[in-house]
């Protein structure tokens, strides 16, 4: 039978922490928290697309000038077995 009047108290309990908890996360003061809160995540968030836009601007950079080192390479190369061929 106590079992029943924890459980009781419990659930009494939960649901006026809940209550308080639902008027204190709907309050004004709180939801100019969360305003400023998503404000700094959504400059956070532009702030780090640059940072991702400049990483992939340098990535590309840097695939075209291996491109071109390889294609010189790859030129030189048969260049050099031409020569051999015709010696």
């Amino acid at each position: 039978m106590m079992k029943h009047y924890v459980r009781l108290a419990c659930f009494v309990g939960g649901t006026l922490f809940g209550s308080a908890g639902v008027k204190l996360l709907t309050s004004k003061d709180a939801k100019k928290a969360y305003t400023h809160i998503t404000a700094a995540g959504l400059r956070m968030k532009d702030s780090m697309m640059e940072t991702v836009t400049c990483v992939q601007e340098n990535a590309a950079d840097i695939l075209a000038s291996a491109k071109d080192i390889n294609e010189t390479r790859a030129a030189k190369e048969a260049e050099t077995q031409v020569e051999d061929q015709e010696a």
